[in-house]
């Protein structure tokens, strides 16, 4: 059992009261197995799925099945949510992995509305994750949770792209030549808000983390952005199947987890 020093105990205390205060759910309630999501339709789906409690807390929305060992938090958007909801779960003993269910903007011609996308790693432009690491330490995956990923998509003949995206905190960019520009220079595959900082922070505080980003638009192209009608589309269309898919992917990362596979494991946070 590892002991923590007075000033960690205190730490820990009051980052799993904050994330009972924030999620509205006891520390206790928590799975081993986390799911994250930006949108509450997919939270409600999971809950009506299993039949279990949608619990509202004063930031974030969850969910527990306990009989799968998994639960889904609705961390809201953006880096700085990302950075806190892994700094509070990290305190959580028991969670022993955790994936990302979001989307992203597609930037190749050939990617599709509906693919999936499985970044390797984020390019850090958003800033939240300089508080964990000087700019030269790359925010990776976790390669057991991602070669998980890969296996049930191969499984499922699904189509999807393996590559780097960039994470931004500017959601209203598109119109900004010289952001596009720089997006071209980095020769960045997807760009959403949240995975460089979950993977850093992951890494930081021994998380195990990856993510399955689902391609919700093509913006670099005037009639790819996003709007509210093509938003509507996505939720209808690909919700269920990006949800089902996540579950199975937790479900593989458990099996691999019992073969005691390399990157399995997750340490004590570092402070």
């Amino acid at each position: 059992m590892v002991r923590f020093r007075e000033e960690d105990e205190h730490e820990t205390e009051i980052a799993q009261q904050t994330l009972e205060r924030y999620s509205g759910s006891d520390r206790d309630s928590f799975c081993s197995h986390l799911i994250l999501t930006n949108f509450s339709r997919y939270i409600r789906n999971f809950a009506d799925l299993y039949q279990v409690p949608l619990i509202e807390g004063s930031m974030f929305s969850t969910a527990h099945v306990p009989d799968l060992d998994i639960s889904i938090i609705d961390f809201k958007l953006g880096s700085a949510a990302a950075a806190l909801i892994i700094d509070l779960c990290a305190f959580l003993p028991k969670i022993q992995s955790v994936l990302l269910l979001g989307m992203c903007g597609g930037l190749r011609s050939h990617y599709k509305v509906g693919d999936y996308f499985l970044p390797l790693a984020g390019i850090r432009g958003e800033g939240a994750s300089d508080f964990y690491f000087p700019p030269e330490v790359p925010a990776m995956a976790n390669f057991l949770i991602q070669k998980a990923a890969t296996n049930i998509l191969d499984q499922a003949n699904a189509r999807y792209h393996i590559g780097i995206s960039h994470t931004t905190n500017i959601r209203f960019w598109e119109f900004n030549d010289a952001f596009r520009e720089k997006l071209r220079e980095t020769k960045a595959q997807a760009i959403e808000m949240e995975c460089a900082t979950l993977f850093a922070a992951s890494y930081r505080r021994k998380l195990p983390t990856g993510a399955l980003l689902l391609i919700s638009d093509l913006p670099l192209t005037r009639e790819g952005i996003k709007t509210k009608k093509s938003s509507r589309h996505i939720f209808d269309t690909y919700t269920d199947d990006h949800l089902k898919t996540g579950i199975q992917i937790i479900e593989e990362v458990k099996k691999n987890l019992q073969h005691k596979a390399k990157g399995a494991r997750r340490g004590t946070p570092d402070p």
